[in-house]
């Protein structure tokens, strides 16, 4: 049995239809995206990673583009990907927490291949429902396993019993591209499980990390001074909340069933390890610099994975000649705390957790080396592929397409601004909801059911660890930060908690300020 689980710059100014890219001399481009769980944008060496090497992912942006400044408008999988497939926010798509997607709705995917594109969708799916506008499509139930993973498909599900996730997921996508329909261009949504908790590698790569030292982040021992109750109250913390299970913590022979889950739940407050023939216990501050290197070491052995998958895959590009008109994506659904603010998760609007790495590939559209830093997020996607494609994008879309971003000509009126919303209250790891506005300067965000507030100078304090908010001389900033968030909320017709806002008096002369008219 089958079992199924269930910012932010936006257009300033009208939505309008994608104009038509034109079609490369080899006709219409293939595309394929490639999406992992939770993968960070610091955790790969092209962005500057200091705790790992990944040459694969590496390539795509020295022979591609790498955008620095993607973002997720709700840092969570489900939503994120119900915005990936649709250009819509979740309170337009529907999918705010972990609802189930409404597959009757309007998607990339169905529209690609109303074009003529043979579609396909490879791995995690995440949504609830089924997926639909693919012509074939192998997912994993809910979140999936790393080991042994069960993949079913419309109408039947196989077990792989002896293997790893993401080398499924790979050899799965290569055997779509290798018994494509061959007279259409191929539209691919490859989504691996990794690096998603509970970040258990293969056998090579977790020995390799196993021996490996990360080096820790500058906010590993954060300690939210100035900043709202919602952060203190958070339960994603390195020190306090990784369980026995996420530390690979080896339980009493002697438990089974329910007792065993309760071991493996509980968040342990000390560990005895065996160092030179003797017990050693930890706790404390050394048990906590324990904890990151062994969270680190998971974590990052799964990446290496995926880096090696990326690589299988462009070498089959390469091999059949498929390369050169072939867009090639990588990103994931969000990003992740990598013990950044002593945290491992996502759900907050700090850079961490709503940053995208979003690396792509088309030699006949991009040129190599293309770096750009315009302000883009997970509802452009999905016009981006339409407009490469040769598409007009949906008049439902709120996102807007990358694709002259991607060929180095960013649009004069680009965006200047974007708008998260997070809404799981308490939720997971009991973060608390909140919605704010990032400029490329500035970040003001709201923990509304507090009302609390955090403003972050983006430029002097990039690690965000000094809240502004009501300190003498930031009242006009404040002032037009909260206007162009009232505004944002009114143009993508979020209209719910506008009064939780208190605006001061001239707020068009603030908008018009921020947006340099």
């Amino acid at each position: 049995m089958r079992v199924l689980c269930t910012c932010l710059l936006v257009v300033l100014g009208a939505v309008t239809s994608a104009t038509p890219a034109q079609t490369p001399r080899g006709g219409r481009p293939n595309i394929i995206y490639i999406m992992t769980d939770d993968h960070a944008a610091h955790a790969i060496s092209a962005y500057g990673s200091k705790v790992n090497t990944t040459p694969h992912l590496d390539r795509l942006a020295r022979e591609g583009a790498l955008l620095t400044s993607v973002f997720a408008t709700n840092s969570i999988c489900t939503p994120s990907r119900a915005a990936i497939l649709t250009g819509q926010y979740a309170h337009i798509n529907g999918v705010t927490m972990f609802n189930r997607f409404d597959s009757s709705r309007m998607t990339v995917a169905r529209l690609l291949q109303q074009s003529g594109y043979y579609t396909g969708m490879i791995g995690k799916w995440h949504l609830g429902s089924d997926p639909v506008g693919f012509d074939r499509w192998e997912i994993l139930p809910g979140q999936g396993a790393y080991r042994d993973p069960l993949f079913y498909t419309a109408t039947d599900e196989k077990v792989y019993t002896g293997e790893y996730a993401t080398d499924v997921i790979t050899d799965r996508a290569l055997d779509f591209l290798q018994n494509r329909a061959r007279d259409k261009p191929f539209f691919l949504m490859m989504h691996h499980k990794a690096p998603h908790r509970p970040w258990q590698p293969n056998d090579e790569h977790g020995a390799h990390f196993a021996s490996q030292r990360i080096p820790e982040p500058v906010t590993l021992w954060d300690s939210y001074a100035t900043r709202t109750d919602a952060l203190y109250e958070n339960q994603q913390r390195i020190a306090a909340d990784l369980t026995n299970r996420d530390l690979k913590l080896t339980p009493p022979a002697s438990l089974m069933g329910p007792e065993l889950s309760r071991w493996l739940g509980t968040k342990p407050e000390l560990v005895t390890l065996v160092r030179d023939g003797k017990d050693v216990t930890l706790t404390g501050e050394e048990l906590t610099r324990w904890k990151y290197q062994r969270y680190m070491q998971d974590y990052l052995a799964t990446v290496q994975s995926v880096d090696d998958s990326v690589g299988r895959v462009l070498a089959y590009l390469d091999k059949a000649g498929l390369a050169r008109n072939t867009m090639v994506v990588y990103t994931s659904d969000q990003g992740f705390f990598l013990g950044d603010h002593g945290m491992f998760d996502k759900r907050f609007m700090y850079e961490e957790s709503i940053r995208m790495p979003f690396l792509v590939r088309w030699p006949a559209g991009i040129k190599p080396g293309t770096r750009s830093d315009a302000l883009g997020l997970n509802v452009d996607f999905a016009p981006t592929f339409l407009e490469v494609a040769g598409l007009p994008a949906s008049a439902e879309m709120q996102g807007r397409s990358l694709a002259p971003v991607l060929r180095g000509r960013t649009p004069a009126d680009w965006r200047s601004s974007m708008y998260y919303r997070y809404y799981h209250d308490p939720g997971d790891h009991n973060t608390r909801a909140h919605y704010g506005v990032r400029t490329r300067t500035h970040k003001l965000i709201t923990f509304w059911k507090k009302d609390q507030w955090e403003l972050f100078d983006l430029v002097n304090d990039p690690y965000e660890l000094h809240n502004l908010y009501g300190q003498p001389g930031q009242e006009a900033l404040t002032a037009t930060l909260k206007a162009e968030l009232v505004r944002l909320k009114r143009e993508l017709r979020d209209d719910d908690q506008l009064a939780d806002v208190q605006l001061p008096s001239g707020v068009d002369g603030a908008v018009a300020r921020l947006r340099g008219k």
